[in-house]
């Protein structure tokens, strides 16, 4: 989709902090974190909400979550994790996303900081 923020950084023409990265889906880090570490996972393709996603996808992004759940608990020491995936009038973006945020004894790192220990 043309003017959807989430598709241009799924392009490369906006430019994000990825954690992860394959054909299907990206992981970056929210600019605005609730918590430090807190990552959205994007189809690559443009869904607009869990109504209009295959369950392909769906599955793909879950099973990406869990490496991302895992990845926060070894490198920031994550206790727990919550996923959050809005639709409708919830929806800032209106393109399928998946947020993982871990929890909020995470303490405050900078996100060039998180960037660099969840990819080193």
């Amino acid at each position: 989709m043309k003017d959807c923020i989430f598709c241009k950084i799924a392009n490369k023409e906006i430019p994000a902090k990825v954690i992860f990265e394959d054909d299907i889906c990206m992981a970056y880090l929210d600019i605005n974190p609730l918590h430090s570490g807190h990552t959205l996972i994007i189809p690559k393709n443009h869904f607009t909400d869990l109504d209009d996603i295959n369950e392909e996808t769906v599955a793909h992004i879950i099973m990406i979550a869990k490496k991302i759940k895992k990845l926060l608990e070894e490198k920031i020491g994550a206790k727990g994790i919550k996923l959050v995936q809005n639709n409708g009038t919830l929806q800032e973006v209106k393109h399928y996303h998946m947020h993982v945020i871990p929890d909020c004894k995470v303490k405050d790192i900078p996100l060039d900081e998180v960037y660099k220990l969840l990819t080193k």
